[in-house]
């Protein structure tokens, strides 16, 4: 296998195993640390936690493909997060997430992550971002934004380089 984890990062995953009475209990424990490393969780990722929780490589694809914060691609430099939960659709998010397409050249009607050619924005819709009367919400990477119109969306997006 070419994957290679660094070996602090490595150190790091062996000693958190020994806090869990199983090992597969350190499954996301083990997801969250390489995404956050490597950016996402390629299939060479899925097979290394596979081979060092003792589990079946689909044990921990099925873990990677169900729960949203995992990505199994490559994001963008900026993570544009657009809220499509109920009060978020009501207040025009599908509108938001269509004028970011627009504006960056993506599918609006593809499902999950798109991410530009030049690798600068990905885009995708998310569940609840947890302020509902401030809709619609969006994230760039780790900033938040309420009450996002596409006039502010445009701002957003002249902020990054």
């Amino acid at each position: 296998m070419s994957f290679a984890v660094p070996p602090q990062l490595e150190a790091e995953l062996n000693e958190l195993v020994t806090h869990y009475p199983q090992k597969r209990s350190a499954s996301l424990m083990f997801l969250h640390a390489l995404q956050e490393h490597f950016g996402h969780i390629s299939k060479e990722a899925v097979e290394w936690v596979a081979a060092r929780l003792d589990l079946q490589p689909i044990n921990v694809y099925e873990l990677v493909t169900f729960y949203p914060m995992f990505r199994p691609q490559p994001a963008g430099k900026y993570q544009l997060k657009v809220c499509r939960t109920l009060s978020c659709a009501l207040g025009g998010s599908h509108k938001l997430h269509e004028h970011f397409c627009k504006k960056l050249g993506l599918d609006s009607h593809a499902h999950g992550l798109q991410t530009t050619k030049d690798g600068k924005f990905s885009v995708e819709f998310v569940e609840c971002l947890a302020s509902c009367g401030t809709a619609p919400v969006m994230m760039c990477n780790e900033e938040f934004h309420e009450g996002v119109s596409s006039e502010k969306a445009d701002q957003i997006l002249e902020k990054c380089p």
